[in-house]
């Protein structure tokens, strides 16, 4: 890991995710960022984006929660293999890191629709292009057209989601659901034990399906360890 900023404490600033709080990250910038190494990020509560490796350290609140799942134990639920009868069609493909303006306007798309947020280019090539560590992207295509980007990163025990974004029209397949089950069987496919789902906060609507999955795992902030999530 060659790093490039050591470990620095953010300004504090509202929460994006609960109301009358505040965060803060502690962050780092890194590149060759190796697959052991990753793992061990990820498995005491990083996240990242291109070189920026962050996790919350916000005073007084621990509810940002790592978590993961572990493939092998993982059945879908009733709801979720309706999600893939639904998208039975879509066709995905996992692949090295590859930027095309079509990718880019995909998610111009999604970031406006979905957050009524425009999109910069640099920022964008930044947060999915600028690799530091072992990464893939995942395409899902309908009748050789695309329609849905994601990213991921890739350790020496697991795979890691860090972002997906699809065509508006796709909204009512439950497209969000669809390419996490699709990740965790390629996950399985590649005999890496966990999938790494990002953050869980308990409270908040937008993170509410990550708690759909089961079994899931969540790290402890407190005794740095994962526990089944309904042990917490």
């Amino acid at each position: 890991m060659l790093i490039i900023q050591e470990n620095t404490l953010s300004e504090q600033a509202p929460c994006p995710y609960l109301p009358d709080r505040d965060m803060r990250y502690e962050y780092f910038f890194a590149t060759a960022v190796g697959g052991t190494e990753l793992e061990s990020l990820l498995s005491t509560g990083w996240r990242k984006f291109g070189y920026y490796y962050f996790r919350p350290s916000c005073e007084g609140c621990r509810l940002c929660t790592p978590v993961r799942i572990p493939v092998e134990k993982f059945t879908p639920s009733k709801s979720q293999r309706r999600t893939l009868r639904k998208n039975a069609d879509m066709r995905v493909e996992f692949r090295e890191l590859v930027f095309s303006e079509e990718i880019f306007s995909i998610y111009r798309e999604h970031s406006y629709t979905r957050f009524g947020q425009d999109s910069d280019l640099d920022e964008f090539l930044f947060s999915f292009y600028q690799q530091s560590c072992p990464a893939l992207q995942s395409e899902y295509y309908i009748d050789n057209i695309l329609h849905g980007v994601g990213f991921l990163d890739i350790s020496s025990s697991g795979i890691s989601t860090v972002y997906y974004f699809y065509r508006n029209h796709l909204s009512k397949r439950g497209p969000g659901i669809f390419s996490i089950l699709k990740e965790i069987e390629f996950t399985r496919s590649m005999g890496l034990p966990y999938y790494y789902l990002g953050y869980y906060v308990p409270g908040c609507s937008r993170m509410e399906y990550k708690a759909t999955f089961n079994p899931l795992e969540a790290y402890s902030w407190d005794d740095a360890l994962w526990k089944n999530y309904a042990d917490l």
